[in-house]
């Protein structure tokens, strides 16, 4: 039986081709997918991510490139088995231009595949998953934060200098676990330090105690962990709890005590941890981004709002060369790669696999706040290993 269409549904149609074609060419609204935690562990940096980005997009007046924002969200609960299924909501349901995401690495791999298979902009404001910008990297996929490997090789650059000789790793064991390790073992036995064990538990587990006794009977001359969100807090007051922090210092990437002193309180205290960005940067730029973010949602910043900004700059520097087209992908990315990014964290460029190459800080805990000790590498690129783009 033939398919008859009415006038009405004719008129949908055109409608909707109007709208695809205006978006492809750089007018109307922009719409931007966010793939974030907005609940579970990782909830609190999923709303700081969003929060960083939004604000840099009010300070342009809500438009990049000329065209207004429209947002679209997506919980995805920091679980990988959901992530294809969620992205897909943006990218063929929604028909997003952008995608902004994620915090979890391994959704963040799900998300870069669909990325790359479908040709929509990928912004990561945080997951560090080596591969995104490794063997996973295209010419329409950016970072705005790290890869787990550049804070973690800092951290055994610094351990290794600071005369330790043992160390024990502690982590989660998920792909941001594994690659954070490595990449400290690479750095503190390359300095002359001996990984003498790698201990994990399975994500979200937060039962410490059988692994901090093994420690607490190895007695190694320091613990890497990586840790983040609520899991961060519970290892740091049961390290302190079980006495260790007193003779085994406990090292990690700035996640370990970013956006939850307030939880760790003084069981933090002390502690040296490395990362992208630091409190007491004291710069023009960094001042600015404190006082507006403050003002405008009354909570301090951290690194996962600095990370949100940073993905609305390079979003912004893109469109801006293609007058706000997100399909001309290659002038896109040309712009993106020869852009400095004048981040509160300080000024970054992009390398090849296009991952933040930046100043990597040794941060201590005073107070409740990870205060600037000094830079523990200048402008560290990641290696991008696996990356043929």
């Amino acid at each position: 039986m033939p398919i008859r269409f009415t006038r009405n549904t004719l008129a949908a149609f055109a409608l909707a081709g109007l709208a695809a074609t205006a978006s492809a060419q750089g007018t109307g609204k922009l719409k931007v997918g966010l793939m974030l935690p907005f609940s579970g562990t990782y909830s609190a940096l999923g709303v700081a991510i969003e929060n960083g980005f939004k604000l840099y997009v009010d300070e342009q007046g809500g438009k990049l490139g000329g065209r207004e924002i429209e947002y679209f969200k997506v919980d995805d609960e920091s679980d990988p088995a959901k992530a294809t299924d969620n992205v897909n909501k943006l990218i063929k349901r929604d028909n997003v231009d952008v995608i902004i995401g994620t915090v979890h690495s391994g959704v963040a791999m799900a998300m870069a595949k669909a990325a790359k298979e479908s040709g929509t902009i990928l912004i990561v404001p945080n997951a560090g998953a080596d591969a995104v910008t490794g063997p996973m990297c295209a010419p329409n996929i950016f970072r705005s934060s790290f890869s787990n490997w550049q804070p973690a090789y800092a951290m055994g650059v610094v351990a290794a200098k600071e005369g330790k000789k043992t160390a024990i790793t502690l982590t989660w064991k998920y792909a941001a676990g594994d690659e954070s390790t490595a990449g400290f073992k690479e750095g503190f036995e390359k300095g002359g330090g001996k990984v003498v064990k790698q201990l994990t538990l399975p994500f979200p587990n937060v039962e410490f105690q059988a692994l901090l006794t093994e420690i607490a009977a190895a007695k190694p001359d320091a613990v890497y962990s990586f840790m983040a969100g609520g899991g961060a807090v519970k290892l740091v007051k049961d390290y302190a709890a079980a006495g260790l922090n007193k003779s085994i210092p406990l090292y990690g990437p700035g996640f370990l005590t970013d956006g939850t002193l307030d939880a760790q309180g003084d069981a933090a205290a002390g502690m040296l941890t490395t990362l992208h960005y630091a409190d007491g940067l004291n710069t023009p730029k960094d001042n600015a981004f404190r006082t507006a973010y403050a003002k405008t949602f009354k909570l301090q910043p951290d690194v996962y709002a600095v990370q949100g900004y940073d993905a609305a700059q390079m979003l912004g520097v893109g469109l801006a060369a293609t007058k706000g087209d997100a399909g001309k992908k290659a002038e896109f990315a040309a712009a993106v790669e020869k852009a400095k990014i004048d981040s509160p964290r300080g000024a970054f460029t992009v390398g090849k696999s296009h991952n933040p190459v930046q100043d990597i800080y040794l941060r201590k805990v005073e107070g409740k706040e990870n205060k600037m000790v000094s830079v523990a590498i200048k402008g560290l690129a990641d290696p991008g290993r696996g990356c043929r783009m």
